[in-house]
């Protein structure tokens, strides 16, 4: 089990929450280790340990991971998530190994978002999850 924390339960878990994923094991990658490894370096991490001894991968992306300037429409928006380039190379990376068998893109609002932004953003990253490439 992995968890990329960036969005608002990543930033900020209670005490319980932190002893349930200690508990189970769970890797995890903090936003402390984005900003001191960058995004490419863990994201090469993560898929080292979600691809080993498997078949594929199930990538679970919660749009309140990103900074409320690119996706204010999220249920829980907190500022310092990822911006859009890192976001985005977060579904390269994914889309590069071949292995993403499936992808749920979640915490978009449409109720909260401005000029649709959020929900463009969640389009463009699928986009990106799938493979889209400029050349």
């Amino acid at each position: 089990p992995l968890l990329a924390a960036g969005g608002d339960r990543g930033r900020n878990l209670d005490d319980a929450e932190k002893t349930q994923v200690r508990e189970a094991g769970v890797h995890v990658f903090t936003m402390k280790d984005i900003d001191k490894l960058g995004i490419a370096n863990v994201m090469e991490r993560a898929i080292a340990i979600t691809t080993a001894g498997t078949r594929g991968i199930h990538v679970s992306f919660d749009l309140d991971v990103c900074d409320p300037s690119i996706a204010p429409g999220v249920g829980t928006p907190v500022k310092g998530g990822f911006n859009y380039r890192e976001a985005h190379m977060v579904m390269e990376l994914l889309a590069d190994t071949g292995r993403v068998m499936a992808i749920d893109l979640v915490e978009i609002n449409p109720i909260l978002d401005v000029r649709n932004q959020t929900a463009v953003l969640g389009a463009e990253l699928a986009l990106s999850a799938l493979g889209m490439r400029i050349l």
